[in-house]
């Protein structure tokens, strides 16, 4: 974890919003244990790499239509399209027989409804919680989001959808929408990633960023740091936790503050008042 010493980089940020898939809960564990257990005893596969095709498909499509391209802003029916585009494909074909249906397809789609949060995401979001607003900025739909805040225990204030916002993420409306609808200066904001493009579209819009390492995920390099440490991102943390203590001590350091300003007005209104007599 790192942050400037000489002024703690979460002072007045009133709200938190999270990039979800990857940030917030494990995907990768999440959709593989699920297809293994679905295909259990029918077919033995690599179902870590089906998991990571399906995901990158809808990289690929979220990214297209962030740019401008046409496509859905629901990610239920973006998921469904890719998986059937990838049981129609050589690598995969073999699984169709056993996902035939609509219904054993919209079963698999909804998997990505019920994947688990990291150690310390449940923990982390109350900690949050106690000291300002958290939701969800995703490019997940509304019901995808419910549905894993209620399987998982994330305790949101708000949900901040693509499905509501126009677009997906790195697009300008998502940022700039949850601030409007939060009705919240950029500054007041931080946008929580494990993506650096995420983060890095936040901050030219003017948000606070706090970088959150995660096993696996792509667009993370190596060398990511906070300004600090002669980085990009406002703070750099390893947990949920480790931000929420960096937030903790700022809403110390405000008290303070405001401890202090207070004890200047009473001085100074004693000296206007000796003036007067």
């Amino acid at each position: 974890m790192s942050a400037p010493h000489s002024e703690n980089p979460l002072k007045g940020v009133q709200a938190f919003v999270f990039d979800t898939f990857g940030t917030v809960v494990d995907w990768r564990t999440g959709i593989s244990r699920q297809l293994r257990a679905r295909f259990d005893g029918i077919v033995d596969d690599d179902w870590d790499a089906f998991t990571a095709e399906w995901r990158e498909g809808y990289y690929e499509m979220t990214f297209a239509i962030a740019k401008g391209a046409q496509g859905t802003l629901n990610v239920d029916v973006m998921h469904r399209q890719i998986l059937d585009r990838m049981l129609a494909s050589p690598r995969w074909a073999h699984l169709a027989p056993h996902v035939v249906t609509d219904a054993q397809r919209h079963e698999l789609v909804l998997f990505w409804h019920d994947i688990p949060g990291w150690a310390d995401t449940t923990a982390g979001l109350y900690a949050l919680k106690k000291h300002a607003i958290i939701g969800p900025l995703s490019n997940g739909n509304v019901r995808t989001l419910v549905d894993m805040a209620k399987n998982g225990d994330l305790p949101w204030d708000v949900i901040l959808s693509s499905e509501l916002l126009g677009s997906y993420k790195p697009n300008p409306k998502m940022y700039l929408g949850a601030l409007q609808h939060l009705s919240l200066a950029p500054h007041q904001c931080a946008m929580v990633a494990a993506h650096i493009y995420d983060l890095r579209a936040a901050a030219s819009h003017g948000m606070r960023t706090v970088f959150v390492r995660r096993p696996q995920e792509p667009d993370a390099p190596d060398d990511i740091r906070a300004k600090s440490d002669g980085g990009e991102v406002d703070v750099y943390a390893e947990s949920f936790l480790e931000v929420a203590r960096v937030l903790e001590a700022a809403r110390r350091e405000e008290q303070e503050d405001a401890e202090r300003a207070r004890r200047a007005g009473r001085r100074e209104g004693g000296r206007e008042l000796r003036a007067s007599l």
